[in-house]
């Protein structure tokens, strides 16, 4: 397949795959099976435009194959159906119940489809990880080699997991619906939390030898910016979107030329993308401007936009953040948040009252195996000249860390403040 050709189709795939299986899926009430004729749709599209061409609007393209296969498939049910009817009367009427063809939901809106689609793949009746999977599946376009890599999965858990969800959506029933007005915000919070896992995952990369991929950060702003499109009178998606492009508006500074995590005050902040803080920021002003309480993500963008303003470090308003995760706090404590917010509290009013903030996490069991505990510890034992003890802590924190970038990081600070205790 000429280069080009194949990069237009996984391009357009990407873009397109989420609306195709939505629309399949009003069709035939089975996410696996509207997975199925949507990938075949794709084969299809595989085989015809290296010879054929790239069709001038190949999203209608491929949804009118996907569309076709289905048709046809249900022709064929129904005709077999026919057959069996002088034995069983009731067969057909059962069928067209359980499969309804095409022309009953023609008018349907193509957005509220996809919606519905968010909706299915973050099901409650699903696993943290089987949502996070069948999003990027049927949502990111991504395929399971792809899934494997981002998080570094086996492939073939990542095909059980998948595969196991779709079962699992299918033997439940689960509706192809939007939630009601009542149930909304519950099941809305889950997906932002999927969408947003997949982005810190590409931000902070848990484990491996690479501290970012921007190409899974990117797949959740992408999806980010859908849930927005989709929901635009409410707030939290904005401030999702807001949180990711403000974060993500710091990547060409994240990591010096030999790929090593630099720390947000050394960063060059001449190379933070100016057109992600603009979006980013824009993004705040329209949840808030919905007039409805601040939410989490809203509340954190709004920590985010205080480091984007500042032109230096010494430059930002830590008063101000230390506030904000007051607020966050008070809507979902949390220790991680706690964390972060005795990180502002050094920076704000010193380094004695936040190591006094820390002490009820040392005792935290969630706590336990966070290696950024210790690590920011020895942050402020340093900076309180006490270097034996940030020593220690340093080194449990490498014990924990999971990336390879932090650890030789956090060996390399360990040994700087024992060479200073030793003196």
């Amino acid at each position: 397949m000429p280069g080009d050709v194949g990069r237009t189709i996984d391009a357009i795939w990407r873009i397109e795959s989420a609306r195709v299986v939505a629309g399949l899926v009003r069709i035939v009430n089975d996410v696996g099976y509207a997975e199925d004729l949507a990938q075949d749709a794709l084969v299809v599209a595989l085989e015809k435009w290296p010879r054929d061409g790239v069709p001038d609007n190949p999203g209608a393209w491929l949804t009118k194959v996907a569309r076709n296969l289905a048709v046809d498939r249900v022709r064929r049910d129904q005709n077999l159906t026919r057959k069996y009817a002088v034995l069983a009367p009731d067969l057909e009427e059962q069928r067209r119940a359980a499969l309804p063809m095409p022309e009953d939901v023609v008018g349907d809106p193509v957005g509220d489809d996809v919606l519905r689609l968010v909706f299915v793949a973050c099901h409650p009746v699903l696993t943290r990880d089987a949502q996070v999977a069948l999003t990027l599946r049927m949502l990111g376009g991504l395929s399971t080699d792809e899934i494997a890599h981002a998080f570094l999965t086996p492939a073939a858990t990542v095909g059980q997991r998948i595969s196991r969800a779709k079962r699992t959506l299918s033997e439940a029933q689960v509706p192809f619906e939007i939630p009601s007005a009542e149930e909304l915000p519950g099941r809305l919070a889950a997906v932002l939390e999927v969408v947003y896992l997949i982005f810190n995952e590409g931000y902070s990369a848990s484990s491996g030898d690479r501290v970012v991929r921007e190409d899974l950060c990117r797949e959740a702003m992408r999806l980010g910016r859908v849930l927005a499109a989709l929901l635009p009178q409410e707030p939290e998606p904005y401030g999702l979107v807001a949180l990711m492009e403000l974060q993500a508006s710091r990547f060409a500074a994240r990591t010096d030329r030999h790929g090593a995590p630099v720390l947000l005050d050394h960063q060059d902040r001449s190379r933070w993308d100016r057109t992600l803080i603009r979006h980013g920021l824009d993004a705040i002003d329209r949840s808030v401007s919905l007039r409805r309480p601040l939410g989490p993500y809203t509340l954190q963008a709004a920590i985010a936009a205080c480091h984007a303003r500042a032109a230096r470090p010494e430059d930002t308003d830590w008063e101000r953040i230390v506030a904000l995760y007051d607020g966050l706090a008070a809507l979902n404590p949390s220790p991680v948040i706690a964390l972060n917010r005795a990180v502002a509290v050094s920076r704000a009013f010193g380094p004695a009252d936040a190591l006094r903030a820390l002490e009820p996490l040392r005792r935290d069991p969630r706590m336990a195996s966070y290696h950024l505990l210790p690590s920011v510890r020895g942050d402020l034992l340093v900076r309180l000249g006490r270097d034996g003890e940030a020593a220690v802590e340093f080194e449990a924190a490498a014990r924990l860390a999971g990336s390879v970038h932090d650890r030789r990081v956090l060996m390399e600070l360990a040994a700087a403040a024992q060479a200073r205790a030793e003196r």
